[in-house]
């Protein structure tokens, strides 16, 4: 990608300045895209072990390419026996689910050794039809989608969403990522077209890593301000303040620092969406902690909410807690924002990029309870500074983070990325 424009993406995500003319020129280019997301399908319910920001971002991007008229499919794997071949997402966007391991659901770190065999259901759907970029999601996607086009001439785009090194790096020996994970990430990083990592702090630890740093750059995850607005309907409530918590169960995410915070904030309630729907192994964890430190009267843990349905849930909040102990981006605190809601969050990854502390909300240490408390009532006795905060969250999520804006910068390095690697001319016998 040129110099100049990936420098102007980075300093400013969300609002690089174009000439019209030469940016909707370049928009053209790209008739079709491939979206690969082996286990995070856009049709998942977030909230369950492996489902969260990034099938939000996948069904979101999907959409808003398929809005700008570009035929659009994401490519998933399928867990399920009752799955179609295929279904569609949205008007100009299709799903394909793509048989590789049993239709069952596996958890992602499980799913390596099919990889395999979803290159090869790729590259049978791409030499039927070629699209004109791939937009890989993860690592094992950009695995699969870098052999299934191999020598035809499609650009390869990656987004990561998580990076194994520093998943290691925080999780230590309970970090279950498959031993050539990290190795994978590096060799994509050095070789694909274009890498859009979602933080400055990513790009860093890309660079690290060896990315070619005219192929790499900022373009953040997006939200949609239409949905995630401060006006609309909004649960009633009991006359306690509420703080909300939305998102996947497991202890990174932090949601048990927040249940133990609440004994320090006696008449507070704590609302907590997300988990499996029936019996989940880490909703009663938490059930059984809030008992533990006294606090079970006042958290309710209602499983998975759609995810249409969270803007109600957040315009009822005080303020939304976000505290994983590490976080690519942080999709929720985002969508928070758009509401109109003060967020506190961990002072980690993507979220001290989002998330401007003192003006669009209050950054905390992670893992750390007592002065989670203390933020947390400092804030409810100051109504004045939450609605700022609110108020100025809203202004920036639209400035920098609306996906009508980031969309412009993905379509760019679509083109940038398709001009780099020119389709082999037919007849060569790759096609």
């Amino acid at each position: 990608m040129a110099r100049g424009s990936m420098g102007r993406r980075s300093r400013a995500p969300g609002l690089a300045a174009r000439d019209d003319r030469n940016r909707n020129g370049r928009r053209g280019e790209i008739a079709s895209v491939a979206l690969v997301s082996e286990h995070a399908s856009p049709l998942a319910q977030p909230g369950g072990p492996d489902a969260g920001g990034q099938n939000v971002y996948v069904a979101a991007l999907a959409a808003e390419l398929a809005r700008r008229g570009i035929s659009t499919t994401v490519f998933t794997r399928r867990d399920s026996r009752a799955l179609p071949p295929r279904a569609p997402l949205t008007h100009g966007a299709t799903l394909e689910h793509l048989d590789a391991g049993p239709p069952e659901p596996l958890s992602r770190d499980a799913l390596a050794p099919y990889m395999s065999v979803f290159a090869r259901e790729l590259e049978t759907a791409w030499r039927r039809e070629p699209p004109d970029v791939v937009h890989a999601h993860y690592w094992m996607s950009g695995l699969a989608a870098a052999r299934a086009a191999r020598g035809r001439g499609i650009p390869i785009v990656q987004t990561f969403h998580a990076l194994g090194v520093v998943k290691r790096r925080v999780q230590g020996k309970v970090d279950t990522s498959p031993a050539e994970r990290i190795a994978a990430e590096t060799h994509l990083a050095r070789t694909v077209d274009a890498v859009a990592a979602t933080s400055y702090g990513e790009l860093r630890q890309l660079a690290l890593m060896g990315a070619v740093p005219r192929r790499s750059g900022v373009i953040p995850c997006g939200v949609d301000t239409r949905l995630f607005c401060p006006d609309g309907p909004t649960e009633p409530r009991m006359g306690r303040r509420r703080l909300v918590a939305v998102g996947r169960l497991v202890p990174r995410k932090g949601v048990d620092d927040v249940v133990r915070a609440l004994r320090h904030l006696p008449g507070i309630e704590l609302i907590v969406a997300g988990g499996r729907a029936g019996v989940d192994a880490d909703r009663e964890r938490l059930r059984a902690l809030a008992h533990a430190v006294g606090v079970g009267d006042r958290v309710e843990l209602r499983g998975p909410v759609l995810h249409a349905s969270l803007p109600r849930l957040m315009r009822s909040a005080d303020l939304v807690v976000c505290v994983p102990w590490y976080e690519p981006f942080g999709i929720v605190a985002l969508e928070a924002m758009a509401c109109g809601r003060p967020v506190v969050a961990s002072a980690v990854d993507g979220l001290v990029e989002t998330i401007v502390d003192g003006r669009t909300g209050v950054l905390v240490p992670p893992r750390n309870s007592r002065m989670l408390a203390q933020t947390v009532g400092a804030l409810l006795a100051d109504d004045e500074q939450r609605h700022r905060l609110g108020d100025e969250a809203r202004r920036r999520v639209e400035r920098d983070y609306d996906w009508r804006r980031v969309i412009d910068l993905m379509l760019e390095l679509y083109a940038e990325a398709r001009a780099r690697r020119p389709r082999p001319a037919r007849g060569d016998g790759s096609a």
